[in-house]
Formats: C-alpha cells, structure tokens, sequence
C-alpha cells in the first residue's frame, strides 16, 4: 500500500487482536519475531485492509468487511490464489505470503501480501501529484495499458488457467449480480429489474478468454510517486476469474466519469477523471483496442453492466448499513446513488 500518511489507528468497530493476529503469524513471515503494530487503511469501501508493522518490516492484511457478505463475495482465499498464481506473469500483482482461511482466528479468512509504496488516487487527485494535464493524460494511459497487459497474461498450461471456468461466463456474472441485487434492495427499483433482463437477453458472442480482474478502476491502481505517470501496483484481485476480458474494459469505463457528462453522473464521480487531460471515455476504447488487438464494438454493453453491478455493489454496502451491521456514516446516502446509477446505466443502454 502507500506511504504512512495513507494509514490511522483502526476504527473503534474493526479491531484486530494483535495478541492473536502475532501468535498466528509468528513464523510465517520474515521479521514475525517483533512485536506487531496493526494500523489500518482507511480509504476503501468493502474489504478491510491493515498495515501490520514488525519494526521496520511491512506487510499488508485483507479481510472481508464485518457483519454477512453476500456469497462469494470478498473471497479472500480467491484473492490470495489469484495473486499466487498470477506473480510470475504480471509484475504490478503484490506478492502473498500467508493464507488463513480459518474464520476462528480474526472472525473470517484472511491473507498477508507485500506492502508497496506509492500514490491512489480516489475521489479527488492527491496533493503529491502536480496539477497537469499532460501527468492525467500519462496516468490514464497507464491504467489502459496496464488492463491490456493483465489480458495478455498466458493462460494455457500455468497456474492462471485454475483461476475460473470462461464458458458461459458473462451470462453468469449477469445472474449473479441479478441476484445479489434481489437480495440486497431495500426498496423497489424498476430501472434495475429492467437492466437484469436487457442485459440476459442481448449477451454478445465472447471473445476468446482472459484474466479478469472483475474490479479494475482508477483507485485500485497505485502510481510510481516519483513518476506518477508510472503504475506500480494493482489492487483488489478477490473477485479475479477467467473470461471476456471486455468485461474489465466496461468496468473501466463505468467508472470514468467525464466532463461533459450530465451532473448527476458528475455528482456521484468516484474518480476525478472529468478533470482535463484525462483520456475520455472513447479515447480508452481506442487505446485498448490498438494495444490489444481485439474488437470492442460491442463495448456498450460490457459499460451498461458495470453501471449495473456498480448499483449493486453499492446497494450492498448500502444495506449494511441499514441493517446495522456498519456504522460507518460513508454508507448512509448510498441509496441515492444507486437510483442515479440505475438511470446513468439506462440511459447507456439506451444510446
């Protein structure tokens, strides 16, 4: 992860027990010897993450958020083997070091990767990045071409290919995330029951499979802070599968706001990517299509279903929160912006 200012002492509601996370570890990591200070990372909106510190040896620990997750969701022994078999191909995926997929230890499986260093970029751009164009437009071009080498990782004959099953894939992830809106809405949403069918009616022809990431945007990627220009980590591999890979770009776009899109979709903007320099929307097709060679003429589709499964993913967290299950106030206006994605998300099909 990046550097000490990206870290704070652990919310009151997401303890570790250092005592137990120390004992557990004790032997499977280099420096596990030394006393353990657990910090955490704030940022994100699902899986937790922590620094754990032996003294001057870092290292990061990802587990699911508290309280039911939806099924297979923030898996993370799929992180931790996505990341193990992926090591060899892909140079931007931490390496792991320790695996405990028993839930009695901390309360849920858990694994423990390298930390490395540099820049996230979330809601807005971070200070230690210069205010330019010509800096946006390197670090959008990076996150392109680092998508299109994650495709070319080799497949057949390593480790990779255990990592899923491609056939029938997009008619899958369309079901599944149908359902998990089912079972997370709070209220009735006919914009979204529209999009389910749509999308299950017009799945196109797949392309030959890849890796995919399943959650690649901006904030998942960690920038080079002496050239931020320079991508040195991707994050948040626990819903990695084998599949069509334009499922990745649509991801990618669902989440790029741009500025001339109407306020409402600037309003709910998770990146700053409307700011000038920033590739646009087509400009990310183009790229990705002459670095990887392949055909994305149906892209329309694979971005209304990321705007979909956005809407879900935040319904999700949306429903913890109303449920009691977090009390963390991020949470509590998310019902909103999912009625808004479920327009934005229409309103793409529609064009």
């Amino acid at each position: 992860m990046s550097d000490s200012s990206d870290v704070a002492p652990v919310r009151p509601d997401e303890q570790l027990d250092a005592r137990v996370v120390a004992s557990y570890l004790r032997g499977k990591l280099p420096a596990s010897d030394r006393p353990l200070e657990i910090l955490q990372f704030p940022g994100g909106h699902a899986n937790l993450t922590y620094l754990l510190r032996y003294g001057d040896r870092e290292y990061v620990l990802r587990r699911p958020p508290l309280g039911p997750v939806a099924p297979r969701a923030h898996d993370m022994v799929r992180e931790y083997r996505a990341l193990a078999a992926l090591g060899p191909y892909y140079a931007l995926a931490p390496r792991v070091y320790a695996l405990c997929e028993d839930p009695a230890v901390i309360g849920a499986p858990f694994f423990v990767m390298e930390r490395r260093r540099g820049i996230v970029v979330r809601r807005t751009m971070p200070d230690e990045i210069a205010d330019d164009p010509a800096v946006r437009r390197r670090i959008g071009e990076a996150a392109i071409d680092a998508l299109a080498d994650l495709h070319a990782v080799p497949v057949a004959g390593t480790p990779v290919a255990t990592l899923g099953k491609p056939e029938g894939f997009v008619a899958r992830q369309i079901a599944g995330w149908a359902e998990r809106w089912q079972r997370a809405k709070t209220e009735e949403l006919s914009a979204m029951e529209d999009l389910a069918a749509w999308l299950a009616a017009r799945i196109p022809p797949a392309l030959d499979a890849t890796v995919v990431h399943n959650d690649f945007k901006l904030d998942n990627m960690m920038l080079d802070r002496d050239d931020p220009g320079g991508v040195v980590a991707v994050l948040d591999w626990d819903m990695t599968t084998l599949g069509d890979p334009r499922i990745d770009v649509g991801t990618l776009l669902g989440y790029w706001p741009e500025a001339t899109d109407p306020t409402e979709r600037l309003a709910i903007a998770m990146q700053p990517t409307h700011l000038e320099g920033f590739p646009t929307r087509r400009e990310i097709v183009e790229r990705y299509a002459a670095r990887s060679g392949r055909d994305l003429g149906a892209i329309a589709f694979f971005e209304t279903f990321a705007l979909f499964k956005l809407a879900v993913v935040l319904q999700q967290i949306h429903v913890r929160f109303v449920r009691g299950q977090t009390q963390d106030e991020r949470f509590a206006g998310m019902g909103e912006s999912v009625r808004r994605l479920a327009d934005i998300a229409s309103a793409t099909r529609a064009a």
